[in-house]
């Protein structure tokens, strides 16, 4: 008997991006496209020149790529770009959930407007996103949600109690999903990087002394790369993960094994 070897490539794969433009959005958008799929791109101004820039670094790849305005704060956003990308492709095969944000504060010093909008988009905007591809996916029997979450869901960060509570808040959502949507074929996990050097954490990690706490934290000893993350949202994605649901799978440097 023929051995079923695993599989790691997207060929032929519809991937939606959500928060593409920069940062981990934009590594997982491009680690995609090179895995083999068409990608729909979830940006907060499509009309920006970032997202006409990555599109057209994705064509480069031989892959298609859709540009779409999707603040996921807004929920007629998400469904007029989730049901744009499924008219131009036919399908979403996968949605990486990945828009988020973290203002940073200590916790007597939140205030409303900050604590609203963080809780709008990490957890109210990736549940609406995952619904609105969940709904597609579970009329086809098939499909790979990956939520972006964080290794502040598991671990305390002084100045981030809030981002802390969303990020938590998307462990359990992936498993709840993953448990109510696993007999329609759809499978539901998260990824939890740590410290990763983008232009959101640049100023933070400027400081020697905050990265080299940072880094005193991380067993591996070195700070993530936007690649690294996108290795394992490319997996879970893949054919190789279809029995995996469920999971957040820590991409942490080992920072949460103590």
């Amino acid at each position: 008997m023929a051995l079923n070897y695993p599989r790691f490539d997207l060929t032929g794969q519809v991937v939606l991006v959500t928060g593409a433009a920069r940062g981990l959005g934009h590594a997982c958008a491009l680690a995609c496209a090179k895995a083999g799929a068409d990608i729909a791109l979830g940006l907060r101004d499509a009309k920006a020149a970032s997202g006409k820039k990555l599109a057209s670094e994705i064509e480069a790849l031989g892959r298609r790529a859709l540009p779409l305005q999707m603040d996921v704060a807004h929920l007629d956003q998400i469904e007029s770009a989730t049901a744009a990308a499924e008219a131009a492709f036919g399908r979403i095969d996968v949605l990486v959930n990945n828009a988020g944000i973290g203002p940073e504060n200590l916790a007597e010093n939140v205030n409303e407007a900050d604590f609203d909008a963080t809780l709008a988009v990490n957890l109210k905007g990736t549940f609406f996103a995952a619904q609105a591809a969940g709904r597609r996916m579970i009329a086809r029997k098939s499909g790979r949600i990956i939520n972006m979450s964080s290794q502040a869901g598991q671990v305390a960060l002084k100045g981030e109690a809030i981002y802390c509570m969303t990020k938590a808040g998307i462990d359990h959502l992936t498993r709840c999903l993953a448990y109510e949507w696993a007999p329609h074929g759809v499978t539901v996990n998260a990824v939890a990087p740590t410290f990763v050097l983008t232009d959101g954490t640049a100023p933070a990690l400027s400081d020697e002394n905050f990265r080299r706490e940072t880094l005193a934290r991380i067993p591996l000893g070195r700070l993530g790369d936007p690649m690294d993350v996108a290795g394992a949202v490319i997996f879970l994605a893949s054919p190789a993960a279809s029995l995996v649901t469920g999971m957040t799978l820590r991409v942490d440097g080992g920072w949460a094994l103590p």
